[in-house]
């Protein structure tokens, strides 16, 4: 079940998640594990900015969350917004990225977003398969910007644009 992620109730499960990608793989650059109160603090300025944070949980367990915060700074950008979803590790392909992708785009539409952008560390085929399957559209890629367990990462971004997308008219 998607709902709305409790920044008290939830950093904890959330932190967990996102440290197994920090420890395991380049799909995040951070390389320092994070605690609870950290993660608070992030998820707090996100729903301090009325963006929205989820969560998805089976019988009482968080076992992903997706969120959405501003772009960038200048005030121009205030209708873009990155989008980010994290799975805990062996609960992908059981269709818990798209009702959380689902559910925050439905979020996003109601708040005027005008553009949504998912940046992708390389190679990460599910989350190439999710934005996609959303009919967001590869729109950059950047050769070699990350370094992490001594090679170098490629980040490709996907963008989607709200207006005129019949995926967006079954949500």
């Amino acid at each position: 079940m998607v709902r709305k992620a409790s920044v008290s109730h939830d950093a904890a499960a959330v932190a967990e998640i996102y440290n197994y990608y920090i420890l395991n793989s380049v799909v995040t650059f951070e390389e320092t594990p994070i605690d609870a109160n950290e993660m608070k603090q992030r998820m707090e300025s996100v729903v301090s900015a009325s963006y929205p944070w989820l969560v998805y949980e089976i019988s009482g367990e968080v076992v992903g969350y997706a969120y959405a915060t501003r772009w960038k700074g200048r005030c121009a950008y205030k209708h873009s917004v990155e989008s980010t979803v994290y799975l805990k590790n062996g609960k992908s392909a059981q269709g818990i990225g798209t009702a959380l992708y689902t559910e925050l785009l439905k979020l996003l539409m109601q708040k005027n977003i005008h553009a949504i952008i998912g940046g992708v560390a390389l190679p990460n085929a599910a989350s190439v398969c999710l934005h996609e399957k959303f009919d967001f559209q590869k729109v950059a890629h950047f050769k070699e910007v990350g370094f992490k367990f001594q090679k170098w990462i490629d980040v490709a971004y996907w963008q989607l644009t709200l207006d005129n997308r019949k995926i967006l008219e079954s949500l």
